[in-house]
């Protein structure tokens, strides 16, 4: 009898947050591999705001999921066969996979990952594209100097409390910005940040005036929308936006709206730049070694919330959307 497995598929397009319609939730066999394949036994998925990216059908930095596919999504899985001289049965391995238990793929775009070097669930997160999306994010296109003002949006969440450490680490006043007074404390208590904004509480361009009394030189944007165009108005000459993600508006893309106050770009002689952290591929392991040493220091602080079931994914999405998880958010998938 033919071995199954469970595999969550995109039903229909969302129309804003996805819903039970969005998905099919079905029975399909685990798959045979050819000359030059592998089969990846999946444990760990992440959940991510992008993946709400990829549903739109609109171009962007990488193809969307099509009605009738498996959802995307960054996993970490256990090789169990191999038609593939790179990989043995019993490799640990990272990469694209999806929401599914078992995938067959050539290879391409995985990489192996000790398990005696940090626990799997972390290559997802803090050792992980979230934590690299963090680091090449901040280092390379914030260029933070020493002393500096960095602000960053959704810091409560993965990416953005590992950039609040960085950019603490580097010598710099990091602020933070995020909902309600919980995530709010938990930024100056837990993950270090010299100050936090509550944008749930009150005038926000107030607090941000009192939070940076020097102003911004560094922005770590995760949130885009209203929240850019107030911190616009409070940037220094020559700061540095960096655009990461817009989650305040992933749910609407046909109507996502610009910054109204860019022209305070021309007038601090300041830039704003996006990324994508698969741009900086030959440079992980640098990064991750870098972020290990920190880790075992002390100086980098992480947090995770495991899901488990795959079953539980489509539940999950939504969860990161509602800003329900409380760290680095991971469905276990068995």
């Amino acid at each position: 009898m033919t071995q199954q497995q469970t595999q969550i598929r995109l039903a229909q397009r969302p129309d804003g947050l996805p819903d039970d319609s969005t998905w099919t939730i079905s029975q399909g066999p685990v798959p045979s591999i050819e000359e030059g394949q592998v089969l990846v036994k999946v444990l760990y998925l992440s959940v991510d705001p992008a993946m709400r990216t990829w549903l739109y059908p609109g171009r962007s930095y990488i193809a969307p999921v099509e009605v009738g596919d498996v959802m995307r999504a960054g996993g970490v899985g256990k090789v169990v066969s191999s038609n593939n001289p790179r990989f043995a049965e019993g490799d640990h391995v990272v990469g694209m996979m999806g929401w599914q238990q078992y995938m067959a793929m050539d290879g391409r775009g995985l990489q192996k990952i000790d398990p005696k070097v940090a626990p799997l669930s972390w290559f997802l997160g803090v050792l992980g594209i979230t934590g690299l999306t963090a680091y090449f994010g901040l280092l390379d296109v914030g260029e933070p100097k020493e002393g500096q003002t960095v602000l960053v949006s959704g810091a409560a969440g993965a990416v953005g409390s590992i950039v609040g450490q960085i950019a603490k680490i580097k010598g710099c006043r990091a602020v933070g910005v995020a909902g309600g007074p919980v995530k709010c404390q938990r930024l100056t208590e837990f993950f270090g940040y010299d100050a936090a904004i509550d944008y749930k509480g009150g005038d926000v361009r107030t607090q941000l005036k009192a939070a940076c009394p020097d102003r911004v030189d560094v922005y770590f944007d995760n949130v885009g929308g209203p929240l850019l165009d107030t911190v616009l108005l409070r940037i220094n000459q020559r700061a540095r936006i960096v655009i990461c993600g817009a989650i305040s508006q992933y749910n609407d893309m046909r109507s996502m709206s610009g910054p109204n106050n860019y022209m305070q770009l021309l007038i601090n002689r300041a830039r704003m730049e996006g990324f994508v952290v698969f741009d900086y591929a030959q440079r992980y392991g640098e990064a991750i070694a870098q972020m290990a040493g920190w880790i075992q220091g002390g100086q980098l602080k992480h947090r995770e919330h495991i899901v488990e079931g795959i079953e539980n994914c489509p539940e999950a999405l939504r969860m990161l959307f509602a800003g329900a998880n409380q760290g680095k958010l991971i469905v276990q998938v068995g």
